[in-house]
Order: C-alpha cells, then sequence, then structure tokens
C-alpha cells in the first residue's frame, strides 16, 4: 500500500446479486415473486394498509433469513480494501452482511431489516434482532413496521450517496441490474474521469465498454479479479 492508494476514495454501488452467494435469493432469480407473493402484496404502503400482518409475516421470514446468512468473499475483499482506499459502499440491500464483514462506511438506500420504524413518524427507529408482532408498539405508541423502503416511498441516505459518488477516484458496481431508479442513476454523479467497474452476471447492454471495466461473472469472482487489479492478491485475510 502507498500513501496515494490510501487517500483515494473507492465507492462501491451493491444490490441484491453480492448477496446472492450468502443465500439470499434476489427478486431477479426468484421469477419476480418473493416467497410466493408479488412485491405488490407485500413491498408497497398499500399492501401495509391492506394486510400489515402479512407483510410482518414476510419481513420477519426475511430477517430469520439474513440472521442466518454469513459474508461471502465479496463482502470480505470489499471490507479489506479500507487496508487500502478511503471506501464508502452505498447499497440497494436491507442485509448486514457489509457491516459483518467488516466496513464501516456503508449507506443503506432501502432501509435495513435488522431495524423497525414507527407507522407513523418513519425518523423513529429501533434496533429489531426479532420478529414484529401486531401490536408491538414504537415508542410513540404506533405500530412498529420493518425499517424498510417500499416502492413508492423516498429511498434514504441519497443526498449522501451522491455526494460520496461525486468524489470518487473509483467507482465499482456489484451486483445490481441498474434497472431500479433512483439507485441507478447514481452513475450519473460520478467524475468522468474515475475509473469504473461493474460485476454482474448480466451486463446491461447499454454500458460501454470505453466507460467501465465490465466483468459478467458472479460478485465473488469479480471482486477477487478486481483486488487482484487494485491490490495486488486476492486470497482471504490479506
Amino acid at each position: 500500500m502507498n500513501q496515494s492508494d490510501q487517500q483515494r476514495h473507492l465507492v462501491v454501488l451493491t444490490g441484491a446479486g453480492v448477496s446472492a452467494e450468502s443465500g439470499l435469493q434476489t427478486f431477479r432469480d426468484a421469477g419476480g415473486l418473493w416467497e410466493g407473493h408479488s412485491v405488490y402484496e407485500v413491498a408497497t404502503p398499500e399492501a401495509w394498509r391492506e394486510n400489515p400482518r402479512l407483510v410482518l409475516d414476510f419481513y420477519n421470514a426475511r430477517r430469520r433469513m439474513v440472521r442466518d446468512a454469513k459474508p461471502n468473499l465479496a463482502h470480505t475483499l470489499l471490507a479489506q480494501l479500507e487496508d487500502h482506499f478511503q471506501v464508502t459502499i452505498v447499497t440497494q440491500n436491507i442485509d448486514d452482511l457489509h457491516e459483518r464483514a467488516g466496513s464501516t462506511d456503508v449507506m443503506h438506500l432501502h432501509g435495513e431489516i435488522a431495524k423497525a420504524q414507527s407507522a407513523d413518524d418513519p425518523s423513529l427507529i429501533v434496533e429489531c434482532d426479532g420478529d414484529i408482532k401486531w401490536r408491538d408498539s414504537a415508542p410513540d405508541g404506533a405500530q412498529l413496521r420493518p425499517h424498510v423502503v417500499w416502492f413508492g416511498e423516498p429511498i434514504l441516505k441519497w443526498p449522501e450517496a451522491t455526494q460520496a459518488a461525486q468524489a470518487a477516484d473509483l467507482f465499482i458496481v456489484i451486483g445490481t441490474s441498474l434497472q431500479v431508479y433512483p439507485a441507478a442513476g447514481l452513475l450519473e454523479y460520478v467524475p468522468r474521469h474515475c475509473t469504473r467497474y461493474l460485476i454482474d452476471r448480466e451486463i446491461p447492454a447499454r454500458y460501454d465498454v470505453d466507460h467501465f471495466r465490465l466483468l459478467a461473472t458472479s460478485a465473488t469472482a469479480g471482486m477477487q479479479e478486481v483486488y487482484k487489479e487494485l491490490v495486488g492478491d486476492a486470497r482471504p485475510g490479506t
């Protein structure tokens, strides 16, 4: 590691594909269904109003899955890059695998499954390790709901994410189709001179190879290659 590398800012945008190899199924892989449910049945404000118990059951199941999952090599290598760069991770994922792998600067655009919030006051957030039950109350007396951004709700940390993207010297996209906005629009804030990597099993055709280093592979395989390019060794624990 040299001093110039340590001062360079590496920004990473991650999607569901980075956690797929930890056993967390992606929406794409599930054929547009999550555990047999349409997104409109479990991930919208309307769904919450119509059937809150179903929504709670669905996210309780996902919370248990996340709790049982373990970070994979992609998460680990991203955490290890903090030994060489200033690293900011902007994630669309609601799991905590980046943090458990050791990453220290993680922005969750879509919330965190290990937290809950007041159904009346989104800013009132509490830790949540177990299930949320109907009639479980937030400190303000309102029903607790998952601290997850549903379709139709504004994403979180967007100003901070765009500021990080604008300051990037290196930018890595991992495991996202880049079809969900505004998160996909983060690329518009990345400086033109910035070195960019795109790791995904399905690379969108619109991304020009002149502007991206494209790796059409899994998150772990792609991160091993990128880590080796940036640092020189992709062995875990180095």
